[in-house]
């Protein structure tokens, strides 16, 4: 179980909705049992934890619970929170796997209201949030509420997508406004590119001169994409990298508090518990602080608080690695374990072809996990290594763009909790599932080229 990242006990937790106010943190999240070792095996309705610091939890149980067979909300399928009118709202999918069978949508909003955000009183309301004529009534989802200071009108963005077959690039968020979250008036399309055949997880937000679009893809990349604009009207630009992290990295929403921006994701386990097995719903709780860079691109870090939660790092030596014409490692420390933070400033110099980190390293075989950045591809690859016998570890799509400039240096961090990995660079984040355990040296490697580490500091415990 890992130390750092929170997964629910004898469950996963998948699509966090974060709500936060007195520098505290409530985390709605769909807790999955895996019944019978399936995902939403079972219906599930929200549960809830509390968080100053992403590092102590107090989970509170279930906030919202799941209706009947019989009711749209068989399963409460993931929404947003907000405060307004006096009250706490929660507006989320209602889902019932068996509705469509029986010719009724599958997929249609509902409304829950709270004085404490910890008792929840679902109402009766007729919101006539179901999809729209030539819209799909079983992907109709993950609702998200902003406050438009501008127009004095609340809106409501969701995941959708045309009628016809799945495989069709049709989907798109679309949007509702309301004066009171009891009516609403359907807007129609708010981003509609025809790049992927369903929008889950919708989010816009504003940082200092830019609005922000979130959403999550399952049939492309299967991972969160953003566009930016000046205008909460668009258009919508596309960033040369429009990601926050990889594969491994799902559904993530955001909350701000005391002026930090934060991204809620999960990491997704895999099938058996095994490198080899297909990435599953459902995960750990692991967040992202954003930053604006000076283009208005988002940048991903580690959370302040989590950074000051690890005792202070032993300090290693620095390390000069003269690969040219081969490669060349060497060990940072032979017992780095199983739960660890690693810091150091990394410059590469011209004619470089390859660097990077490992770490669960067996220098008997020669096994290990590693983060590898390729220069001349400006990317970042986690991976096993050796990946034999082909394919030992399936990492399709757990790589990161990153501009590589040689005699540039960039700050590296890399936490490994249990069977996550987690590093961040220069803005880029990329989180990697684990599972085996080959040894415990923590190493660095060049190819072709000179590579020197500083500032070397490993930190093995929490305070």
């Amino acid at each position: 179980m890992a130390r750092l990242y929170y997964q629910s006990p004898d469950a996963v937790c998948g699509d966090f909705m974060p709500f936060g106010e007195d520098g505290t943190f409530y985390l709605f999240y769909l807790r999955d049992p895996r019944v019978g070792g399936r995902s939403m095996g079972k219906p599930f309705g929200w549960d809830l934890l509390k968080t100053k610091d992403f590092v102590h939890y107090e989970n509170l149980g279930n906030a919202i619970p799941h209706g009947t067979d019989e009711e749209q909300d068989q399963y409460v399928f993931s929404g947003s929170v907000i405060k307004a009118l006096g009250q706490y709202h929660a507006f989320y999918t209602g889902n019932n796997m068996l509705f469509p069978q029986q010719g009724k949508p599958g997929q249609v909003q509902m409304h829950a209201t709270s004085d404490d955000l910890l008792h929840w009183t679902k109402t009766d309301e007729d919101l006539d949030l179901m999809a729209q004529p030539g819209y799909d009534p079983d992907d109709w989802r993950d609702p998200f509420l902003l406050w438009d200071e501008e127009r004095q009108e609340y809106r409501m963005f969701l995941g959708a997508r045309k009628a016809g077959p799945k495989t069709q690039q049709t989907g798109r968020t679309v949007w509702y406004t309301s004066k009171d979250l009891k009516t609403w008036e359907f807007q129609g399309d708010f981003w509609a590119p025809d790049l992927y055949t369903m929008h889950e997880m919708p989010d816009v937000f504003y940082m200092d001169g830019w609005w922000y679009h979130i959403i999550t893809e399952y049939s492309h990349r299967s991972k969160m994409v953003y566009r930016m604009s000046k205008s909460l009207q668009g258009p919508w630009l596309t960033p040369k990298d429009d990601a926050f992290d990889g594969r491994a990295y799902y559904a993530a929403r955001t909350f701000a508090m005391d002026g930090k921006h934060y991204l809620f994701g999960w990491v997704p386990t895999k099938e058996g518990d095994t490198d080899k097995g297909l990435f599953q719903w459902g995960g750990a709780c692991v967040p992202h602080q954003l930053y604006q860079r000076e283009d208005g691109t988002l940048g991903c870090a580690m959370p302040d608080t989590v950074r000051a939660a690890f005792v202070e790092g032993e300090n290693l030596e620095d390390v000069t690695l003269a690969a040219a014409p081969a490669r060349q490692e060497k060990v940072l420390r032979e017992d780095g374990g199983d739960f660890f933070k690693l810091e150091l400033d990394v410059s590469f110099q011209e004619g470089t072809s390859t660097f990077g980190l490992r770490f669960y390293g067996n220098q008997e075989t020669g096994e290990s996990y590693q983060y590898l950045f390729h220069v001349g591809e400006n990317r970042v690859v986690f991976e096993k290594s050796p990946n034999w016998p082909w394919p030992d570890e399936q990492n399709i799509g757990q790589e990161r763009p990153i501009h590589l400039e040689p005699g540039k240096t960039y700050h590296v961090d890399l936490i490994v909790d249990g069977t996550i990995a987690t590093l961040y660079v220069d803005g880029v984040a990329l989180n990697a599932r684990a599972y085996r355990k080959f040894g415990t040296a923590v190493s660095a490697f060049a190819t072709d080229g000179t590579v020197e580490l500083k500032n070397i500091t490993l930190s093995r415990d929490l305070k």
